[in-house]
């Protein structure tokens, strides 16, 4: 098992650098991947760029080179940062989306962990400025700069970042506000808070990036309290300050199960499969992350107790279900699969670019399949990655 997903994530790599990985200008030593294919000229110039798409193309980047730590791997992961800095055609902290830079900020941050590679210049400049973007009063982000609208998507990626940080109060700050005021009466995480004049608004939307960035920014809470109290088995607390330290970590843990099997029963069916309709564009990667995560839970979360265990198991099967289901349903093109964006319907054809003459028309309506998107192709790359590193784990 561990072999097959391997070698599929390997494919799902082979298919986006093949399709999509390109100089920026024609610059040496830069990389960007081209926001859609085949492209239109504008797209093969960066004119679309996307910021965020680029830190998680960066981020399926290092989860090859996590997979097999290679020179050649390396040497992208560099010349794609440059290409980040130089596209972005400012200092990186230059983006009013505090979303886009908490996502740019973990991707850099796990290129500083890989081994034998180099610690990114900015990271640290990136990171302090979304440190210094907390509201004074809320203790949370904003989405943008000067915005009123305090959402997930921006504080999820934000407290990984910060916990990851070594600034574990100010995470669990931020998490614990997501859980008082986002927190629907099905266990789903909601989209944000708009502060109004009359009073604050509720922003309803369900995503499943939402609940994939909060499983992390509580996983990550838990590890780190663990690390700082030295603490081992929970279930053989010796001390009274080991027995504090375990009442703070359980109510993340319980939130993890809680969200875990808030997904399973309400996103997936019931084989496991991840079925939420999430389309192109930005959504495309929605499930993606869904799935980085519920790995994360499945390899790293403390199996030290049954329902811990049991949790870990929930989430490494719908990452397996789903991961066959949208290899079942690829399409192949030169041997290198294109992933759908429905993970139980066939993946179409992106379009029939330079095959013969279309109408107008036909070039209008065949522009808009998803699977053209970088975004929908990165979510099946980093699905398969994700399985690979379950793989991985459960073969140990």
């Amino acid at each position: 098992m561990e072999e097959k997903w391997a070698h599929r994530a390997e494919l799902a790599e082979a298919a986006i650098n093949e399709r999509h990985a390109h100089s920026v200008w024609g610059l040496p030593r830069t990389n960007l991947a081209v926001v859609s294919w085949p492209p239109t000229t504008k797209e093969k110039l960066f004119v679309h760029w996307h910021y965020w798409w680029q830190a998680h193309y960066l981020d399926c980047l290092v989860d090859a080179a996590l997979r097999n730590n290679t020179k050649v791997r390396r040497h992208r992961i560099y010349d794609t940062l440059r290409g980040i800095r130089i596209r972005n055609l400012a200092q990186l902290t230059k983006n009013k989306y505090y979303d886009d830079k908490a996502w740019l900020a973990l991707a850099f941050g796990r290129v500083e962990d890989l081994k034998k590679a180099k610690t990114p210049k900015r990271l640290a400049a990136l990171q302090r400025n979304i440190h210094e973007g907390l509201d004074e009063t809320l203790g949370v982000l904003p989405w943008r700069l000067g915005e009123n609208f305090m959402n997930v998507p921006s504080n999820g990626p934000g407290a990984i970042m910060l916990a990851r940080m070594g600034r574990i109060e100010e995470a669990r700050r931020i998490v614990d506000w997501i859980y008082d005021h986002l927190l629907d009466d099905d266990g789903y995480i909601m989209d944000g808070v708009r502060m109004r004049m009359d009073g604050p608004e509720v922003v309803k939307n369900i995503h499943p990036y939402c609940q994939g960035v909060v499983l992390g920014a509580c996983l990550e809470i838990v590890l780190a309290l663990r690390e700082k109290a030295g603490v081992g088995d929970l279930e053989q607390i010796e001390s009274v300050y080991e027995a504090e330290m375990a009442s703070e970590m359980m109510d993340y843990i319980i939130r993890i199960r809680g969200l875990v099997q808030t997904v399973a029963s309400g996103m997936a069916t019931p084989s496991g499969v991840v079925d939420w309709e999430t389309g192109d564009g930005d959504g495309g990667l929605f499930k993606g992350i869904l799935m980085r995560y519920l790995a994360d839970v499945a390899v790293r979360l403390p199996g030290d107790s049954p329902a811990n265990r049991a949790t870990k198991k929930l989430a490494a099967r719908m990452v397996v279900a789903s991961a066959e289901s949208v290899w079942e349903h690829r399409l192949e093109v030169d041997g290198l699969p294109i992933f759908g964006s429905d993970w139980l319907s066939d993946a179409r054809l992106p379009h029939n670019y330079g095959f013969g003459r279309r109408t107008m028309s036909e070039k209008v309506g065949i522009i808009r399949v998803d699977e053209r998107d970088l975004s929908v192709q990165l979510s099946g790359w980093m699905l398969m990655e994700a399985c690979a590193r379950v793989a991985r784990n459960m073969a140990k």
